[in-house]
Parts: C-alpha cells; sequence; structure tokens
C-alpha cells in the first residue's frame, strides 16, 4: 500500500520493480524474475515484516483500528507515505519529483515483468502521479477511499480519512519515531542482500 515509501528504500532499479511487483504475485513466482528484482522483492518483505513489528506502527494502528479493526495496518500503511512524501529532510520538492518520475520510468522499462493487474494500475499511478501526490491531502484521501473500496468487508463511508486529519499531528510522531529505524534496517538488508550476490 505504502508505494512512495517502497520505492524510497530501494538502491538499485530492480529493486523498484521488485518492490513494486511484491503485492502482485505469488510467492512460487519470486524466481522467475532476474536476481535484481528478486532482490527487491526480498527487501519489500524485509520491510513490511520490520514495519509490523515497530513500536510506533503499533501506536498509529490505534487510530484507525476503532474504525476498521485488522484493517488498521493498511491504512496506516497509506498515512505513512503521506509523511514520506512531505520529509523534506529526504528531499526537496523538486527531488521528490523527479523521484516519481524515475519510478515510473523504470517500471515501464520493465514492462515485460509486470503483471496484467500491475501494469493497469501503473498506467492511473503514471497519470495521476500519485507517488509525488502523496504528499497532499487530497492524495491521501483518493489512496484511503482506495483501500474501502478495495475491502470486502468495510463499508465504504468510514470516515478513515476524517481519522487521518484529526490525528495527522500523532501519525506524524509515529513517524517520526518510526522512519529513521526504518532506513537503518532497509540499509542493513540490501548490505546483506550484496553480500550474498
Amino acid at each position: 500500500m505504502n508505494y512512495l515509501a517502497h520505492s524510497f528504500l530501494t538502491f538499485t532499479d530492480g529493486q523498484i520493480v521488485g518492490q513494486f511487483l511484491e503485492d502482485f504475485i505469488r510467492n512460487k513466482e519470486r524466481f522467475s524474475f532476474p536476481k535484481d528484482i528478486q532482490d527487491g522483492i526480498t527487501l519489500h518483505r524485509a520491510i513490511d515484516t520490520f514495519t509490523d513489528s515497530h513500536p510506533a506502527i503499533h501506536e498509529a494502528k490505534k487510530v484507525f483500528a476503532p474504525l476498521v479493526r485488522l484493517y488498521a495496518g493498511a491504512f496506516v500503511d497509506v498515512s505513512m507515505d503521506y509523511f514520506v512524501a512531505n520529509d523534506l529532510s529526504l528531499h526537496s520538492l523538486t527531488e521528490w519529483k523527479t523521484h516519481s518520475l524515475k519510478v515510473y520510468s523504470v517500471l515501464n522499462a520493465n514492462e515485460q515483468w509486470l503483471p496484467e493487474n500491475f501494469k493497469k494500475m501503473l498506467v492511473k499511478m503514471e497519470h495521476d502521479d500519485w507517488l509525488y501526490n502523496y504528499r497532499e491531502d487530497w492524495g491521501i484521501k483518493f489512496s484511503i477511499q482506495n483501500v474501502l473500496n478495495k475491502a470486502k468487508y468495510l463499508d465504504k463511508d468510514i470516515p478513515v480519512f476524517e481519522a487521518f486529519l484529526e490525528n495527522k499531528k500523532y501519525l506524524q510522531q509515529c513517524y517520526d519515531d518510526f522512519f529513521p529505524d526504518l532506513m537503518a534496517h532497509a540499509k542493513e538488508i540490501n548490505t546483506l542482500i550484496q553480500l550474498e550476490n
């Protein structure tokens, strides 16, 4: 769900592709891709595992859990992309725009590896520049609604976005407590990946 964070926490173009593919493939399919794409899949999984166990993420889930219960993690993921996109200690706005365009370019250049459902999503993602526009309230509102629309057991009118707005300051603190740890972990995992190559 948190496409911007996953795309930011990459170290090669192949890893960008793998990071995006992870949510769209079955486990047994991972070995059918080139090694650098497999590395991105590995990195994605390591990021998700670390995120799910981090105390700040457990705190952030409390914002959404009363509304969406077990789906709280998905909405925390979306929320974190808002704070990543607005974190000017990572990139300037110009650099974030450049990053977004690079990700779309890399994904399109590797179209042969992308499943059809991902290709369809990529067209929309690039057209509306999701990665860059996560920095806007309306961009996150769109993403939150997208999760609600896809969730089988959630009402589509649950005020999740309103909860995000009301708790933005608290969620920002959760992000500040979490993301530096995640960046350090991603670097460690990438070092291990490179040692194995």
